[in-house]
């Protein structure tokens, strides 16, 4: 679904973006939304290191 935005489309999100919040917001935004990001990659790498995990080793449990 992102990568069909494109350059125009995210020009036009930061704009919308700019009205709602105003210009003092957007900081606080961007860094809980980059935080959020951080932690649900993690989350998903570490999902994902357990189930190799089990599949090289299934003996451990």
């Amino acid at each position: 679904m992102l990568s069909n935005i494109g350059f125009p489309g995210l020009i036009l999100i930061l704009i919308i973006a700019l009205v709602i919040f105003g210009p003092s917001k957007l900081p606080e935004i961007g860094k809980a939304v980059g935080s959020s990001l951080r932690e649900f990659k993690k989350a998903t790498n570490d999902l994902m290191n357990e189930d190799k995990e089990e599949k090289k080793d299934p003996s451990s449990k």
